[in-house]
């Protein structure tokens, strides 16, 4: 029986092993041509615009402001949690309360 189930496990591994292969020539298609961007090209400023103080004032109100609504989210699914909770311990003691007077 066990090398039934040692021949199963080394056929899907071999299976699983061969699923991985491509038939793909990766040297083909990925050339430095393609992959990679001169050095040149990357360090250039060319056309980039400096951001102003003013965008980065507006930036850090807006990340402000975002996080507020974060915590605000965060307030509330707390604060639902909570009651969901208050509720599940409010039945759990109802049904040990209906057991107990069964009894």
């Amino acid at each position: 029986m066990k090398k039934i189930a040692y021949t199963a496990m080394a056929s899907a591994f071999a299976l699983a092993l061969a699923a991985c292969g491509g038939t793909d020539n990766a040297s083909d298609d990925a050339t430095a041509d393609n992959v990679e961007m001169p050095a040149d090209e990357a360090m250039s400023t060319e056309g980039v615009e400096a951001p102003s103080a003013d965008d980065a004032a507006e930036a850090a109100t807006d990340a402000a402001e975002a996080s507020e609504d974060a915590a605000d989210a965060t307030q509330a699914a707390a604060n639902d949690a909570e009651e969901a909770a208050n509720d599940a311990a409010a039945a759990a003691e109802a049904a040990t309360k209906a057991a107990e007077d069964d009894m």
